[in-house]
């Protein structure tokens, strides 16, 4: 759990070297380039000129932030936020792996501390004071970039980023009107992505009855009956928790197979283990519709391939489809930049945006894995071709990828089927 809560931050303390995704002329982060006047310049207040400017302060925003101050060029990340971290620390990866933690503890103490001679009468759980310990592990690292950014001088800016031409970014500070104008030599576009909602919006999420992975994250109470659309990483992995607190789940996937990215052989293997503990599947299934209560909601499904249509009953739905590039207010319309069907940012090998080349984009606004540790690596391998200083190479045939079930799945590089 330590190691998983604290990745984030240790790619920023990595020494000079050579990183496994990246040429081994590339080097991680270091704060022995700090040059002194870049350290005294702390955060920003009114709009200036930048060598760099960062949209989004995730994963792959704030490494690159703090990767083009260590190596001297003047720069500013733009975050909406409020905090900085993306969705990955705040409601994504940290925080899920917090609270999955707390609920692994919760089946030892119930199901596993007696054969060793460890009685505990009267266990329950807690789920304010595990909300509150999630919520410190967030904040202890949300904090820590905000230091790292100050170290490094970074310039950071709380409000909303939009481009304006190909070297200008408007910012929007949060709850007020009037704009700052940011000029940069270069601008990296990394704004992250947000939950899909199912095609067609059939069953619209609420964060009430009907939530996304944040609401999943925020319950104030174990629920009775969880149904989970979506066999994917999220939507396992939450699953889980929430079993493990007690919740019968049942998990509803369109697909006649989980975790399509997974070896099928694994996949397989995985789902017995899953249902060892409890969780129910309904592979094959497509859902319609549903009727939404004020505090439970009749879930309409069929079978994918046809069939004869049935009913779920739940007291929360989790919609866990996946994630589409969050582009809301960029700007990128008004310049013509282009996106593909799915809607993310079409850039060449060197991460810029055709007939824009002093814009780049990275992480989940790009192709490949929606994973932070491959946008970090973006990030670094952008700023340092902006720099000069390193080819920016990215091997995604070695991006490792887990998935922080009970048990774990992880893998690199391609599939058997592959």
């Amino acid at each position: 759990m330590k190691a998983a809560v604290f990745r984030n931050l240790a790619v920023a303390w990595r020494p000079a070297g050579s990183s496994p995704l990246l040429s081994q002329k590339n080097q991680g982060l270091s704060f022995s380039l700090l040059p002194s006047a870049v350290q005294r310049r702390g955060f920003a207040s009114a709009g200036g000129k930048y060598d760099v400017v960062v949209v989004g302060g995730g994963p792959g925003g704030y490494v690159a932030a703090i990767k083009a101050a260590q190596l001297g060029l003047k720069t500013a990340c733009v975050e909406k936020r409020g905090t900085l971290g993306g969705t990955c620390l705040n409601v994504g990866c940290i925080p899920s792996k917090a609270v999955l933690n707390i609920s692994n503890k919760y089946v030892d103490a119930r199901d596993h501390f007696e054969r060793l001679g460890i009685k505990i009468d009267g266990l329950s759980i807690d789920i304010d004071k595990m909300q509150k310990q999630k919520q410190k592990v967030v904040s202890t690292l949300t904090q820590g970039i905000e230091h790292l950014f100050r170290r490094n001088g970074v310039d950071y800016y709380v409000g909303e980023g939009k481009l304006t031409d190909s070297n200008s970014v408007e910012v929007t500070p949060n709850g007020k009107s009037e704009k700052q104008r940011l000029d940069a030599g270069h601008i990296i576009l990394a704004t992250g992505s947000e939950a899909s909602p199912l095609p067609g919006n059939v069953v619209p999420i609420d964060e009430k009855v009907i939530i996304s992975s944040t609401g999943a994250l925020a319950l104030d109470k174990v629920p009775k009956r969880m149904a989970v659309i979506g066999g994917g990483v999220i939507g396992l992995e939450l699953g889980s928790v929430w079993r493990n607190l007690g919740a019968e789940v049942t998990v509803v996937e369109f697909l006649d197979r989980l975790l399509p990215p997974v070896d099928g052989e694994v996949a397989k293997a995985f789902q017995k283990e899953m249902e060892k503990t409890g969780i129910k599947f309904q592979l094959g299934t497509k859902v319609v519709g549903a009727d939404v209560r004020e505090s439970s909601a009749t879930l309409h499904v069929e079978p994918a391939k046809g069939g004869n249509p049935f009913e779920m009953e739940a007291d929360v739905v989790l919609v866990a489809v996946g994630r589409r590039p969050y582009t809301k207010n960029l700007g990128l319309e008004e310049l013509g930049i282009e996106t593909d069907r799915v809607g993310r940012v079409v850039v060449d090998d060197r991460f810029c945006v055709p007939n824009y080349p002093n814009i780049r984009a990275i992480g989940d606004l790009i192709r490949g894995p929606m994973l932070a540790h491959k946008a970090e690596e973006e990030g670094i391998a952008c700023v340092e071709m902006i720099a000069g200083v390193g080819e920016g190479h990215v091997n995604y045939e070695t991006i490792p990828s887990v998935i922080y079930t009970h048990p774990e799945i992880a893998g690199v590089g391609k599939t058997e089927e592959e």
